[in-house]
């Protein structure tokens, strides 16, 4: 009855712009400021005011003039206006005869024999001259001679070389590719703000454009801390763990389009730790901290970057992940994430909340992805007065097309072989603790498969 979800599903429902900030973005500091929030006071910021929060902070890259060849991908910073006409003059659509329509317009009534007096192939730039009552052979692509309006398809012909017959007629105009048919000078080629593919790359290049001005991809650089942490070429002795979060954020800040620095584990020495992110704040447009929040890395984060900016840590109320900071930091107020060193809570949070800033830097119209409805297969519960995001596999009834959603594993902050598995994010509303099999819920689609 049900098959996974096509790897092409139907037009996205996009959702608007988050809604507008309630707390207002911070703004770098003249003298540093870490804002900690006491569990006794059960205070928590809502997610939406923290996408807003973090979205009203992106900053996007200065554009810069590439050649078409390195554009794709990259959103168009300038409107490309042609300097050249498409096709730049008539041209043979199909391989045949160019000949004066007059000429064959009894051919559908009784054959019409001409003389073929010469051949242009495609790329010729020899001039050449049709008189009325003439025909000359053409491969598709080949400059029409002067006075001829129309091209005979060689299968409307008996395909002689020095004198054809014409069994049908041709209008005027007919396989013809007009010059400035396609583009006319001065049409807009390519928009500002437009993602250049292969469509747009060929374009360009048909234009005659050699380079573009683009809006390059956000430079972010992923930092993962922990004394507890050794690189994946290494055997973890015991109390020590592979680093995955530099790996998979890194994996999915690409996704997201940006350019990425993963600069990998940086003990928790304070003094080290601020070195490391100072000089990241010089080359990077987003800078994400993981194991920054929380417990005692936490702390030792905050006392590292307490002179570097304005950093606001505090709890959102969202699951998992509700720990967590922002703020700018440096002299560019680059913007600045710390996040949970839980791999699972990491790249929850960064789905939540960085990938949307990575695709607004990128000046992408709409940051977030594709949400829609879809019946639960099973029941799930949920945190009381927090957002839940949990594993799913999206499924698509083959019958009526509706979306049927089924949650993978438990809401375990640390269960990342399930989000490996799912191919969304279920998403529970704060007012909810339960939701019942056969109920509506939002999905978020993930990354699909090709």
């Amino acid at each position: 009855m049900t098959d996974s979800l096509d790897s092409t599903p139907a037009t996205p429902t996009e959702e608007g712009a988050a809604t507008e900030p309630a707390v207002q973005a911070v703004a770098a500091a003249e003298t540093a400021e870490i804002l900690v929030p006491t569990e006794e006071s059960g205070d928590f910021r809502s997610v939406d005011e923290q996408i807003a929060l973090t979205l009203d902070a992106a900053v996007r890259p200065r554009p810069v003039r590439v050649a078409i060849s390195e554009a794709q991908g990259l959103l168009c910073a300038e409107e490309v206006v042609a300097e050249h006409a498409l096709p730049g003059f008539d041209q043979a659509a199909v391989d045949g005869y160019a000949v004066r329509s007059v000429d064959v317009r009894t051919a559908g009534q009784e054959p019409v024999q001409l003389p073929v007096v010469g051949e242009i192939p495609a790329g010729s730039r020899q001039p050449r001259r049709l008189q009325p009552g003439q025909a000359v052979r053409v491969d598709t692509g080949a400059p029409l001679p002067t006075l001829a309006d129309a091209v005979v398809p060689t299968a409307y012909t008996d395909g002689h070389q020095a004198k054809v017959t014409v069994t049908r007629s041709v209008p005027s105009a007919g396989y013809v590719r007009r010059a400035g048919e396609d583009v006319q000078i001065g049409d807009v080629a390519v928009r500002k703000g437009d993602t250049i593919g292969s469509a747009q790359v060929g374009l360009l290049a048909a234009v005659g454009r050699a380079k573009v001005l683009v809006y390059p991809r956000p430079r972010v650089s992923i930092v993962s801390v922990g004394d507890e942490l050794v690189d994946i070429d290494r055997t973890p002795s015991v109390g020590q763990v592979y680093d995955v979060n530099s790996y998979a954020l890194a994996a999915a800040a690409r996704d997201a389009g940006a350019e990425v620095s993963r600069v990998g584990i940086v003990p928790g020495d304070p003094k080290r730790l601020r070195e490391v992110v100072e000089g990241r704040l010089l080359m990077s447009e987003i800078v994400v901290v993981a194991g920054g929040a929380g417990g005692s890395s936490g702390d030792e984060v905050h006392a590292a970057l307490s002179d570097l900016g304005h950093i606001d840590l505090t709890r959102v109320a969202m699951h998992p992940g509700s720990v967590q900071g922002f703020g700018r930091l440096g002299p560019d107020s680059v913007p600045t994430f710390l996040i949970p060193g839980n791999p699972m809570s990491a790249l929850v949070v960064f789905e939540v909340l960085v990938r949307p800033l990575i695709r607004t830097a990128r000046g992408t119209r709409n940051p977030h992805r594709r949400v829609v409805g879809a019946r639960l297969l099973s029941s799930i519960t949920s945190t009381k007065g927090r957002r839940g995001y949990l594993r799913g596999q999206l499924l698509r009834d083959e019958a009526n097309g509706e979306y049927l959603v089924q949650p993978l594993g438990t809401s375990g902050a640390h269960l990342l072989a399930s989000l490996a598995e799912a191919n969304c994010l279920i998403t529970v509303e704060e007012d909810l603790t339960e939701v019942a099999a056969g109920d509506q819920v939002k999905v978020t689609f993930l990354a699909q498969r090709a």
